[in-house]
């Protein structure tokens, strides 16, 4: 008797990974489905033809889908992706917050309302082009870097729920970019060469200040004042929304050295600027937390030092990642009440920007990450000018 295939929705955002993707699924027995969403509101459309799910990326994934002889189909998720993705990116912004939509748009879009088109198609997996492992255990799913290091995407995913990831399926995660391209080359797939977005798919020219003045309008940007870290006034700001901690460009000159962005306040709508060397720091804090991995089961733990209540937990010989881009560093990670916890950094890092996402990892499985918060004022400048 022939077993029945598995079928899993794949997300097809046209380009040469996705399309790979559906290649290697069909390959590995998967009966594959198509997708691509719609996601550009309807004053973005003309801005959005070599966008990632603009309209071309919906004709590209149309042809490969054609090409490798699997159904493809268009959801309209528009509205959605307004409400979930981009009014969270300008709030977060409004709220002096630097965000991250990629982790908001795959947690709710992606991996959250797509489900409910693959139920309807009867599937079993919800696949993507990521560069990401996802390891299915009887205990549970498991998140890794992809090998590739260079585009691994397992930042991006950290805030994917235990279900989620049991459901998904990641066939990139354990392949090079290159052999993506010369698998798609060798199928004969236009998108072969097409190449990768680099920017925020509805951000025309990644310039997020002009999308946020259309999109929001000038009367809802937050203007105030800028400080120094001593108190002394610098200048007037057309906005707390145009900056972001560690920015050099667009303040206000006559220093003697170079100035940078080291705090925003919501409250006062203040912009507090300082040296390079105000922009370090080794701890802070993050909430929303989420474990994929059970912290307690996977890292040792110790007690927290004697001030730390009783039921603070501290592990140690973590990495921790305070932006996509970054390296990732040495840190510990102290559990506190209200699905926060406390990050210590062995080596402190610039720019630890508040409204970003810090994800922690044992070696290369993701164990979880939250939204890093703003710090209380520093001390230095704390009476000065937020009192």
């Amino acid at each position: 008797m022939n077993r029945k295939k598995q079928r899993v929705l794949l997300g097809m955002s046209g380009g040469v990974d996705s399309s790979v993707a559906a290649y290697l699924l069909r390959e590995q027995g998967y009966d594959v489905i198509g997708v691509t969403m719609k996601v550009w509101p309807q004053d973005c459309i003309s801005r959005a033809e070599d966008k990632c799910c603009g309209p071309q990326a919906v004709a590209d994934a149309r042809s490969v889908a054609h090409s490798l002889g699997i159904p493809h189909y268009v959801v309209d998720e528009a509205d959605q992706f307004e409400r979930l993705v981009i009014d969270y990116f300008s709030s977060e912004y409004q709220a002096g917050r630097t965000p991250n939509p990629c982790v908001m748009c795959n947690e709710k879009l992606k991996f959250g309302n797509l489900w409910s088109k693959a139920k309807a198609l009867r599937c079993d997996y919800i696949a993507t082009g990521h560069y990401a492992i996802i390891e299915h255990h009887a205990e549970g799913a498991v998140l890794r870097k992809g090998i590739d290091l260079r585009k691994d995407q397992s930042y991006f995913l950290f805030s994917l729920r235990q279900p989620q990831l049991r459901r998904a399926l990641t066939p990139l995660g354990r392949m090079m970019k290159p052999q993506i391209r010369e698998i798609a080359r060798s199928l004969g797939l236009k998108v072969a060469d097409k190449i990768d977005s680099q920017e925020i798919c509805f951000v025309p020219g990644n310039d997020y200040k002009t999308f946020l003045r259309s999109h929001l309008g000038d009367s809802e940007f937050h203007r105030g004042e800028i400080y120094d870290v001593d108190g002394n006034f610098v200048g007037e700001h057309d906005g707390i929304e145009l900056f972001t901690i560690g920015q050099r460009k667009g303040l206000p000159g006559g220093s003697p050295r170079p100035r940078y962005v080291i705090d925003l306040d919501p409250q006062t709508n203040r912009v507090i600027v300082g040296d390079a060397d105000d922009l370090t720091v080794d701890e802070f804090e993050i909430e929303r937390v989420n474990w994929i991995s059970d912290v307690e089961a996977a890292v040792p733990s110790r007690k927290e030092d004697r001030h730390a209540r009783e039921d603070m937990r501290l592990y140690t010989n973590l990495t921790v990642k305070i932006r996509y881009n970054h390296p990732g560093t040495p840190a510990s990670v102290t559990l506190l009440e209200g699905n926060r916890a406390r990050v210590h950094l062995h080596e402190p890092q610039r720019a630890v920007t508040p409204g970003q996402a810090a994800v922690i990892y044992d070696g290369d499985v993701v164990l979880g990450g939250g939204w890093i918060c703003r710090a209380e004022p520093a001390r230095r400048y704390e009476a000065a000018v937020l009192a």
